[in-house]
């Protein structure tokens, strides 16, 4: 028992502080605004009984931040092992979507095993993927080339497991991570430039000429024409931002619950701006950015390569998800479904926040015997 509250001790004596409350306190603003936006509307739509979203995220959360605890309190050389087996583990799960995943809406990205709720393997490998990919890119090898093409042939079959479900948002995402740690890394500056058209020109072609991707080519194309009538959503969610003005029109006062699926995870923004006001979203973003200047500064005091890459691909996971779903709902962006970290409802993203906000816990911790 002594040994575990030393521990315990010990992990509360080297953790960053402010960073632990900061996240738990965007964990629980998300929960505040799943009670009193969200939790009535969707319950309602899926006629279940009251607050049920509610007690729903508020598991998801206290399971997140108990793996977040769990993460932070691995010795590194563990974590780093742990995440090797994990994304092994992850990456299979991903392998059984289009065997035995679950089709929501013409798209195959769940798994709905018998012994664990219903889940999305792609979040789970985000993290495991930023690890293992972070601990691949400083290989010592004579070869100066070898890691990016070892890198590239890591990547590669997840892209095609998440295209092939189809999934060009998580597709992107994972690509400019990618993308953000191997400049990171080093890369000569044409060889970056060449990957980033290579990737460009691929995704291209899959969106204008293969058929299965031709939902994206009409949200591609409805984004750029405001008149094409198939922008309901977007038009929807950026209606609400201007109807909540700068204040808000008062908490339970919002109509986009009600208007648009999905509101309590895709267009989480636009719900709190029409209740709260674009005060309160700006309050918020301002807390992302708090939250990333205090991971790039502990990064610049760090001397191992490793893990200034593990804790810089966190935080670029965290900021484009943000900048994506912020830029879907104030439609500068075309509409794909991603969610907000922290905030947005969904049990797969909830998790995978908790498990990225682990590993930068733990990394960023003071070294003190």
């Amino acid at each position: 028992m002594n040994k575990y509250l030393d521990n315990f001790y010990d992990w509360w004596k080297n953790i960053d502080k402010f960073l632990l409350f900061l996240i738990l306190g965007l964990f629980l603003l998300g929960l505040f605004f799943s009670l009193v936006s969200t939790s009535l509307i969707a319950s309602d739509k899926l006629d279940t009984k009251s607050y049920y979203f509610f007690f729903k995220h508020s598991v998801y959360i206290t399971l997140a931040i108990t793996i977040l605890i769990i993460f932070s309190l691995l010795d590194q050389k563990i974590l780093r092992k742990f995440s090797l087996i994990f994304f092994l583990i992850a990456f299979f799960c991903l392998l059984l979507v289009p065997f035995l995943g679950i089709e929501v809406k013409g798209s195959k990205r769940w798994l709905d095993l018998i012994f664990l709720p219903r889940f999305q393997p792609v979040e789970i490998v985000k993290p495991f993927f930023i690890v293992t990919l972070s601990l691949m890119l400083t290989i010592q090898n004579k070869r100066l080339y070898f890691k990016y093409f070892l890198s590239t042939l890591f990547l590669l079959p997840i892209l095609m497991l998440l295209v092939y479900q189809p999934d060009i948002g998580q597709t992107l995402l994972i690509s400019m991570v990618w993308l953000a740690l191997i400049f990171v890394s080093g890369i000569n500056i044409f060889i970056f430039f060449i990957f980033f058209l290579f990737l460009g020109f691929i995704i291209s072609y899959l969106v204008f000429f293969v058929p299965k991707f031709e939902y994206i080519k009409i949200r591609l194309l409805s984004f750029l024409d405001s008149n094409s009538g198939n922008n309901y959503q977007a038009e929807k969610a950026s209606d609400a931002i201007m109807n909540g003005g700068f204040f808000g029109k008062g908490i339970g006062e919002g109509t986009l619950n009600s208007r648009v699926p999905e509101a309590h995870t895709d267009y989480i923004v636009s719900v709190i701006s029409e209740e709260f006001g674009a005060i309160i979203v700006i309050g918020i973003l301002f807390l992302y950015l708090i939250f990333s200047y205090k991971v790039f500064q502990k990064i610049n005091l760090l001397s191992e390569e490793s893990t200034k890459l593990i804790l810089t691909g966190c935080v670029s996971l965290i900021l484009l998800q943000t900048f994506i779903h912020v830029g879907v709902n104030i439609r500068i962006l075309p509409t794909t479904g991603m969610t907000l970290p922290f905030l947005s409802y969904g049990g797969s993203s909830i998790i995978s926040t908790g498990i990225v906000s682990g590993i930068i816990l733990n990394l960023t911790k003071r070294k003190l015997d």
